[in-house]
């Protein structure tokens, strides 16, 4: 008997276009013979599914459930495709865990932690395993120095959201004068904005999953982008950014980039796909912790997709694992 899937899509932030992007490209993987899915857009709106009969209908949320034509329509599972808010942040992982419905993402606490770039960075830095830029956390509504950041950090830093994906509202500061407007740019993104030090290096990111207890570490990529920083631009303008899978670094690199990622994601207690980003300084040999990405893009051309390619796996079959762990837990 085929199980019922929501996948959920869109989102509250300004990577709602991304998020929709995502989730076509998973409805379209996700093996029709085995799963019955149901494309849920989650909007400030409302949350609704549309049927092929252009039919919408809204979800019961107080069991996150469909009535179409009179049937009650229960989910097996759900597949988070939600970059942002609500569904990257936690927020969704606590609801459903509340209503006892499995998932397939990394867990409420590990995703707000992860979510929030300056806390995670904390805890990734106690624990011992990979180097983490120097950083100062500022807070919308609490006074703060820039002579005083200018002091702790040196030239150039990056300014960007606490919270937030695809580098939106994100600067790289060079002199002393560009600093307050680009803290300025951040927090009309976010209350909370990390500003932290430039590590001149390789951006080096990896794909990581555990099914039936193992981990499938995807080949790793790496990004090369012709602007000055990956900003949202480079990410999502085609070409402005080259990304190299496998990428074009030594084995003893790469093979310290997976190890890394294994360690992160069993200490963060991570779940399904996570995508976790990091800078290889090249000049001292040292690996620096950029971010862990717990819900990362699913578009055509977005890095997960292709290592998934690059690992000589399909998509649907890809997909179909991430549901079958989620369904076993």
């Amino acid at each position: 008997m085929k199980k019922n899937i929501a996948l959920v899509a869109g989102g509250y932030s300004g990577e709602y276009v991304i998020s929709v992007q995502s989730a076509a490209v998973i409805e379209k993987n996700i093996d029709s013979s085995k799963y019955n899915v149901y494309k849920i857009s989650v909007t400030r709106d409302g949350w609704n599914y549309t049927g092929a009969d252009g039919q919408q209908v809204e979800v019961d949320k107080n069991d996150f459930t469909l009535t179409i034509n009179g049937n009650k329509i229960k989910f097996d599972a759900v597949f988070i495709g939600i970059h942002g808010t609500p569904g990257e942040d936690g927020r969704l992982q606590g609801y459903f865990e509340m209503l006892d419905i499995p998932f397939t993402s990394c867990g409420m606490v590990t995703s707000a932690l992860t979510f929030n770039k300056s806390y995670c960075n904390k805890v990734v830095s106690s624990l011992g395993v990979v180097n983490v830029s120097k950083s100062v956390h500022i807070f919308r509504d609490q006074a703060f120095d820039t002579k005083d950041i200018l002091r702790t950090l040196k030239l150039p830093v990056f300014v960007k959201p606490a919270e937030g994906g695809s580098s939106i509202g994100m600067s790289k500061v060079n002199t002393a004068e560009e600093l307050v407007p680009a803290i300025e740019k951040a927090f009309k993104e976010d209350a909370q904005v990390l500003i932290e030090e430039f590590i001149k290096g390789r951006e080096i990111t990896c794909g990581i999953y555990k099914s039936k207890g193992e981990f499938t570490v995807l080949p790793v990529t790496e990004i090369l982008s012709s602007k000055e920083f990956f900003d949202y631009e480079a990410k999502y303008t085609p070409g402005i950014t080259r990304e190299v899978t496998p990428a074009e670094a030594p084995d003893e690199v790469t093979n310290l980039i997976k190890d890394t990622a294994k360690k992160l994601y069993d200490k963060l207690n991570c779940r399904g796909i996570v995508r976790i980003d990091f800078i290889w300084e090249e000049a001292t040999g040292r690996l620096y912790f950029l971010e862990v990405n717990t819900m990362p893009g699913q578009s055509e051309n977005s890095l997960v997709p292709q290592q998934v390619r690059a690992a000589g796996k399909t998509l649907q079959e890809f997909y179909g694992t991430l549901i079958e762990e989620c369904l076993e837990k």
